[in-house]
């Protein structure tokens, strides 16, 4: 038996057929919030009082409660059952989680209605107590089918393996799996154990199957890619609701695939995939519906957009207005000190070796120089702002990098490396955003020279020494999202990279981190790691 999908034409079919099904229901999804709570402009950042006027916001926790609230008052009125479901990453992205640290996310998820969360690499952010935090405070479980958490003192029998959800007098089992490289890319600790994902889920299916549950979810924290693999491998499953790799899926421009996206199961059936991008600035909705033998018989839906049309839950608004309050305090915070202004100015970052360039480059380099990178570009045009000589605030660092990018890591050859840089040169006449800032790399630039050739000496360092680059050698890159999903134009990194991680701390955070790091003063400096004929 193969899922068939129903057209648009067919939703109101789907309800009126509700009395011969077995049951019809309604998958609300979230994934990958980081910390949205406040309303995002179309740059995913914190809307603005300007931007929200002219109703230009997305997203923000009183929207989502809001569209949740809704369709759960029609679908139950409608005779449907539903379930709200997160895959994970509500942690880490905006001055909430630097305020409140996960206390803001136990009272919003509450409010909204969740019924299950998966367990994201970034919940680990500040190590297991700051999971604590979340699986402690929340009234829904939080889990995950392949990490082992019985020797974290603070974890231990809070995070379940799975889930079984009763709507009425059926049950939904649901799994969930972690991307195994979490203790890369965040700070689960050692007493965490990672466990093979498809393993783990099928272990988790047998026993919920042995239980007589026959209608499982998978809510899943490992990206769009793997999710296609585990639901090719893992029998059992029925839906795979996923998260981490902030894929947008559906009928609207910009999709990365299908909303649901069908991949054949070893059972023989076709599994359904969902995601719903990330920031809240959708919210997933799958219809399935399911025979009295828990065999999916159909599927019907599409992310919801969360824009300004959606109303916001009021009571909700006013909660986020008041524990914004004290991030305006934040922003005052004092992080560090400059010796000297540091030079910020658009025609020098987008033209030429900039000071911001240098600090930005420098800051991203050392904060994962432990994980063997070693070169680290930034696009001119994510640099917004100069810094004035002495105290340095943190609002002073978001306004140089209001974007909310994080950063990234990656592996490119040599030759690529070269490539990129070329793309980076490519507008310097008209002063384009992608001029590359670098650090742990030098480069010339001779702007009067034709395409693919304005770029030459590129030299990286070995052993404290400066070498030329080796263009069948591969190095470890990091630089903001943006840019590695091939922002710019940079698409030799959206194509090239090898071992991608997108999704790291805020690159004000990191600078942040960096210049407190200097008790005696940052200094601002130009070293010559770019050359301009």
């Amino acid at each position: 038996m193969k899922h068939r999908l129903l057209g648009a034409a067919s939703a109101l079919a789907l309800f009126a057929g509700a009395a011969q099904a077995e049951m019809v229901l309604h998958i609300l999804h979230t994934n990958d919030v980081h910390s949205r709570i406040e309303q995002i402009n179309g740059s995913d950042s914190t809307c603005n009082e300007e931007q929200a006027a002219a109703n230009e916001c997305f997203g923000g926790v009183a929207r989502i409660a809001s569209k949740v609230a809704e369709l759960r008052d029609r679908i139950l009125a409608e005779g449907g059952s539903v379930i709200v479901l997160d895959a994970g990453d509500q942690y880490q992205g905006s001055l909430f989680y630097t305020t409140y640290k996960g206390t803001e996310v136990v009272e919003f998820m509450n409010a909204i209605g969740y019924d299950a969360m998966a367990v994201g690499n970034h919940e680990f952010d500040d190590g297991p107590e700051g999971l604590a935090v979340l699986v402690d405070g929340v009234e829904f479980p939080v889990i995950s089918s392949n990490i082992d958490v019985s020797k974290s003192n603070v974890l231990a029998d809070k995070v379940v393996r799975h889930s079984v959800i009763e709507l009425g007098d059926q049950k939904v089992g649901v799994v969930s799996a972690l991307a195994m490289d979490t203790p890369e890319t965040s700070s689960p600790g050692p007493n965490v154990t990672f466990q093979d994902d498809v393993e783990s889920l099928k272990a988790s299916v047998d026993e919920l199957t042995a239980q007589g549950i026959d209608k499982i979810i998978a809510l899943t924290h490992v990206g769009y890619l793997r999710d296609q693999q585990l639901a090719a491998d893992v029998p059992g499953l029925d839906v795979v609701v996923g998260g981490h790799s902030h894929t947008l899926l559906g009928d609207m421009e910009g999709a990365e695939g299908a909303y649901p996206t069908l991949v054949a199961g070893p059972d023989g059936n076709d599994v359904p995939i969902v995601q719903a991008y990330a920031y809240g600035k959708y919210l997933g909705h799958l219809t399935v519906t399911f025979d009295d033998n828990g065999e999916v018989t159909a599927l019907e839906g599409q992310p919801i957009l969360l824009d300004a049309s959606v109303p916001e839950d009021q009571a909700i608004a006013g909660r986020v207005t008041e524990m914004a309050e004290p991030i305006l305090e934040l922003r005052e915070k004092v992080v560090a000190e400059t010796d000297a202004p540091i030079d910020g100015d658009r025609a020098n970052c987008r033209a030429r070796e900039c000071e911001m360039g240098n600090l930005v480059a420098d800051a991203m380099l050392d904060r994962v120089r432990d994980q063997g990178v070693t070169i680290a570009i930034q696009n001119g045009g994510g640099l917004r702002a100069s810094i004035d000589e002495g105290e340095v605030t943190m609002g002073e660092i978001y306004t140089v990098l209001p974007f909310q990018n994080t950063l990234a890591t990656f592996q490119l050859n040599g030759g690529d490396i070269i490539a990129a840089l070329e793309n980076g040169a490519s507008q310097h006449a008209e002063a384009g955003g992608r001029f590359a800032q670098v650090a742990g790399l030098k480069y010339t630039l001779d702007p009067s020279a034709g395409p693919g050739s304005r770029i030459s000496d590129v030299m990286v360092q070995e052993d404290g020494a400066w070498v030329s680059i080796d263009e069948g050698q591969t190095y470890g890159v990091a630089t903001n999202n943006y840019m590695r999903g091939g922002g710019d134009g940079y698409a030799v990194f959206a194509e090239k990279g090898q071992n991608a991680y997108d999704f790291g701390p805020d690159l004000a955070e990191v600078v942040a981190a960096y210049m407190s790091g200097m008790p005696e003063g940052y200094v601002p400096y130009l070293d010559g790691r770019i050359t301009v004929k």
